[in-house]
């Protein structure tokens, strides 16, 4: 029993009921207004137990059903109790077992009343109603079981039953639930310096109407995945403390035809209702996707459901101040209809952070993170280029559970080092057994790498060499840590960043006069690198400057959506051979500088196979004393 119930017991039977059944009381409560409670077995139990109860207590007497000559007989041998004499049926009890009732089929008997007479029996008529038997035996409990079903249903289910099919499944937040601010939001701040204006439309669209000016119907937030598209959304409703509806795009789209347009309307009729306010719609592509591109033909479910959403956006009036949003990272697919100008106005990027918006989100998921001195987050930031807002929040996660794993008090820069192994190149495996001769093929490779990355100009400086397996396929890597951001690559510096991924096959060659199937993802990416350069940028003296290769064109081109050969078989030939020429270049130029400094090769990978882990400094400096 709980304190609440020492001090305020339950007053009458009712209460008592309700609080077993889960209710909350109406009353106010120091706690807060009532909260509706969850489904619960005794809603199914007690009527059961309630009507077990009432036979226990109230036991219907049986009835015995007898002829018509044993009725008869027991008038002569005056046996009979007082009698009901109905229009069909005669019931009674026995004079020796006033507890024994019985019932027999009246008939035509002219002679009943005058028998009776002379036996003293008392009897009685009754005129038997059947509409209001028929009420009490059949209407009256199947309409108890009814109201008990949908009750069950309703606590089972909130919003499940049948006719629910067609409301919308949006999530709505009220302006005191929705906590989120730009305050919460970092490393994106052209896009939230767009949004600004959205906010301003919210909060006194007056400004703009005075002037002619048109409130945007739509704001569409383009960008990869985890870079703050949804928490945009939501600290732009936080900011103008409007309410917030959120629903997935999936969630439109149903089994059963017709259901998804019928959210669509439900939901933009509950925004017109609490206008002003924002709809934001998340995974717009799964919804919006091109119309006309299913390959199995006839009716789609989803292209009404979008053909209703095209109508809906369309259909209001954007002065009341409903405003959608959406997220998508895959806009390339979206129907033309959607991206035209009074449906969704504006396209607002929301791209990967440089380096001070990094250390911004950094600093924004480790405020409640107990730091060590020494951690520099503006350091971790310069080590993990690429990383989106979602990756540096787990990022600060995995250091803080590494910490508390070993019981520190703090989260030390050791901790992050660590963190960022792990999301970079997976799970460390310090159980998986290696033979020795494996063990120093793997050493030699990595160490390849880390001198030719060193050697070469452009090249980012490496930061550790380990050969500790992690991940999948990972037995070994080389981490380098980019100075700053880059953007654009020069030709010279695709070259140095291919002659760095063929530095631990050439290792392997120089060292074992044998290669091993380690160097296949690093083939792999320098055949890449190779085409891209011939076929993509134009940096082949032979080829001149034509690109080969298509881009990648979106469903609603004209032309198509097929991207096919645009040259002969001639010049295909002309383009292997001449990615072949780069590839077999920078194999040579590794060649020679690892034959330069094969003495720092075979120290380095000596100090691997004892150290499994080499810093970057520790390297530079063998480097400079050879």
């Amino acid at each position: 029993m709980t304190e609440n119930d020492n001090k305020e017991p339950p007053k009458s039977i009712l209460e008592v009921i309700r609080a077993r059944l889960g209710f909350k009381s109406d009353s106010p409560s120091k706690t807060g207004p009532p909260t509706k409670a969850g489904f619960n077995i005794w809603y199914i139990l007690l009527p059961f137990l309630i009507f077990t109860m009432v036979q226990q207590f109230f036991p219907s007497a049986t009835v015995e059903k007898i002829p018509y000559s044993q009725f008869k007989q027991y008038i002569s041998q005056g046996k009979l109790g007082p009698l009901v004499i109905e229009q069909e049926n005669i019931h009674g009890t026995l004079a020796e077992k006033p507890g024994q009732r019985f019932i027999t089929v009246r008939v035509n008997d002219p002679e009943l009343v005058k028998d009776l007479k002379e036996h003293n029996v008392t009897y009685s008529g009754s005129y038997g109603n059947k509409l209001i038997s028929f009420i009490f035996s059949w209407i009256i409990p199947i309409g108890i079981f009814f109201l008990i079903w949908r009750f069950t249903m309703k606590k089972m289910s909130p919003g499940a039953g049948v006719m629910s099919f067609g409301k919308s499944k949006a999530k709505v937040f009220a302006e005191s639930e929705t906590k989120v601010s730009f305050a919460d939001v970092a490393g994106i701040d052209e896009a939230t310096e767009e949004l600004l204006e959205v906010v301003d439309f919210l909060v006194s669209p007056d400004k703009f109407q005075k002037l002619g000016g048109r409130i945007p119907k739509g704001v569409l937030l383009v960008g990869p995945p985890g870079t703050g598209k949804t928490l945009l959304a939501k600290a732009v409703a936080g900011e103008a403390k409007v309410p917030f509806f959120s629903i997935s795009g999936s969630e439109f789209v149903e089994m059963f035809v017709g259901v998804g347009a019928a959210r669509v309307r439900d939901l933009f009729s509950q925004a017109a209702k609490q206008a002003p306010c924002i709809i934001f719609i998340d995974e717009l592509d799964a919804l919006g996707k091109a119309r006309g591109m299913n390959v199995m033909g006839g009716h789609d479910e989803r292209e009404q459901t979008l053909n209703q959403l095209l109508v809906e956006m369309d259909g209001f009036d954007t002065n009341k101040g409903v405003i959608i949003m959406s997220a998508t990272n895959r806009p390339e697919i979206l129907d033309p209809a959607l991206l035209r100008p009074g449906r969704f106005d504006r396209q607002v990027l929301v791209d990967r952070p440089d380096i001070n918006g990094r250390e911004a989100i950094l600093k924004i998921h480790s405020k409640n993170v107990l730091l060590g001195d020494e951690v520099d987050l503006r350091k971790i930031a310069g080590r993990t280029p690429g990383f989106v807002g979602a990756d540096l929040a787990n990022l600060v996660n995995e250091a803080a559970l590494l910490a508390a794993r070993n019981n520190k008090e703090t989260v030390e820069a050791a901790d992050f080092d660590e963190a960022i192994d792990r999301v970079v190149g997976g799970l460390e495996k310090k159980n998986r057994v290696m033979n020795d001769q494996e063990k120093k093929i793997v050493a030699f490779h990595e160490s390849g790498h880390a001198i030719v990355a060193e050697s070469v100009e452009h090249a980012d400086p490496v930061h550790k060499i380990s050969i500790i397996p992690r991940g999948i396929a990972a037995l070994g890597y080389t981490q380098q840590q980019p100075t700053e951001d880059r953007y654009l690559m020069t030709r010279q510096e695709l070259l140095d960043r291919l002659a760095v991924l063929l530095g631990g096959r050439v290792a392997e060659e120089l060292v074992f006069e044998e290669i091993s199937t380690g160097a296949q993802n690093d083939l792999q990416r320098a055949t890449d690198i190779a085409r891209s350069m011939v076929t993509e940028y134009g940096m082949s003296e032979s080829l001149g400057l034509v690109t080969y290769e298509r881009p990648r064109q979106s469903m609603f081109a004209p032309e198509g959506f097929g991207s096919g050969k645009t040259y002969s078989e001639g010049k295909a030939a002309e383009i292997d051979e001449e990615i072949s020429r780069f590839v077999e270049e920078a194999h040579q130029r590794v060649r020679n500088i690892l034959s330069e400094r094969r003495t720092v090769l075979d120290k380095l990978a000596q100090l691997l196979s004892e150290k499994e882990s080499v810093q970057g400094e520790e390297l530079r400096e063998m480097l400079a004393a050879s």
